[in-house]
């Protein structure tokens, strides 16, 4: 700590949005936020963009993202450094720390730092300890879930993981859950704290019914009927996520459309699910949602259904039950931690069965949505801000 009024944040987060991708990592950009939103903490991002020698496609647009600005109240530098696509998960650690250390080391000598944080486990937390190292700063890293469950599986990911983790000053981990995989992993677990993800509860909240569905289904150029039943799953379209059990279920549930918000590798293979199942015309694929949107998407539906192999604390989990829509989710990272009540939804076993059976109960017995919504009260940006304000002060 330096004696200044205002601590300094340095932190480094590969997962944050830019112009290119202005929905990636939106929850670490308003945790930063409202950190940065409060008198006692200054914030400065470094956003590390990897572009490979050859910048084509979406590398070329990564590439015109690269811009710096100050978002949000916050000051955000996006330095490139070189990406060796499907072949770089080893060096990305070391491709990051060399790249925007020389920017670090200028902006710590401008005006000092006093803790350096890494959003992510990895590649981040491996990076910002080098750095911090380089400037003789504490460091902090946070853990959100498949940093754990998908690197930490990875032993040369591991190995780095777990060294960067025994200097680091704290620990943070967005669940209890987690913070258990962390630990097993060999990190020491007496310097977690778990620090839950935060929610804008004026934009997430149950909207009002009449009407909605149709606007939505017109804004959308989807035949939403009041009759239907209509389930929401929010995530990246990728194999862990689980998409493929509620396409599977869905098939089962007549009268029932599935809106998936997201995109990801694994879209042409569910589209071609849906199709081999018959539900092609049920099944809409929306992509990235404008956050906005998102709460109106929501707010619509039944039920959100998530049934993950892996998570920390999904956002999208928060964010259904503050619109009143209770989940049908799998046993996960902090899951329970979070449907506590039984009008928070259901815990599932990953099966079509198991995720069909939770919404059929859904469907026949819906929860009152501000029931619902009153199972997340605790959550907040100006809660979570404050209480990262407090770890920070302790780490710094």
């Amino acid at each position: 700590m330096t004696g200044q009024r205002h601590r300094r944040l340095l932190s480094i987060a590969t997962l944050y949005p830019n112009a290119h991708t202005p929905q990636f990592g939106t929850f670490v950009a308003r945790s930063l936020e409202a950190l940065a939103a409060r008198d006692d903490w200054e914030v400065t991002v470094i956003n590390p963009i990897g572009i490979p020698p050859l910048a084509l496609g979406r590398y070329r647009a990564l590439a015109a993202a690269a811009v710096d600005g100050v978002e949000g109240g916050v000051a955000v530098h996006r330095p490139s450094f070189l990406l060796i696509p499907r072949m770089g998960g080893r060096i990305n650690p070391a491709m990051i720390a060399r790249a925007i250390l020389p920017l670090a080391r200028r902006l710590h000598e401008e005006q000092p730092f006093d803790l350096v944080d890494a959003q992510f486990f990895y590649p981040d937390g491996p990076a910002a300890a080098w750095i911090a190292r380089q400037l003789d700063l504490p460091y902090a890293i946070k853990a959100r879930g498949s940093d754990i469950s998908y690197w930490g599986a990875r032993p040369f990911a591991r190995e780095q993981m777990v060294e960067a983790a025994e200097g680091a000053r704290g620990l943070l981990a967005v669940s209890h859950a987690l913070a258990e995989d962390m630990a097993a992993l060999g990190m020491p677990a007496g310097r977690i704290a778990v620090h839950y993800t935060g929610l804008d509860r004026d934009r997430f909240r149950p909207l009002a019914h009449t009407g909605l569905r149709a606007r939505l289904g017109e804004r959308l150029g989807i035949p939403l009927a009041e009759s239907d039943k209509l389930v929401v799953t929010v995530g990246a379209l990728i194999d862990r996520k689980g998409q493929d059990l509620v396409i599977g279920a869905i098939a089962g549930l007549p009268g029932t459309r599935l809106l998936l918000v997201g995109k990801g590798e694994d879209e042409a293979h569910l589209r071609r699910l849906a199709a081999d199942l018959g539900v092609a015309g049920r099944v809409h694929f929306l992509g990235s949602v404008d956050h906005d949107l998102l709460p109106v998407v929501l707010s619509a539906a039944d039920a959100m259904a998530l049934p993950s192999r892996s998570e920390g604390l999904a956002n999208a989990w928060v964010e259904a039950l503050a619109c009143g829509t209770p989940l049908v989710i799998s046993d996960a990272g902090g899951a329970r931690e979070l449907v506590t009540a039984p009008e928070a939804g259901y815990i599932v076993p990953r099966t079509i069965e198991g995720v069909a059976g939770a919404l059929r109960r859904l469907f026949a017995a819906p929860p009152p949505r501000e029931r619902v919504a009153a199972t997340v009260e605790r959550f907040g940006w100006p809660a979570h801000a404050a209480q990262l304000a407090r770890l920070y002060a302790n780490f710094a």
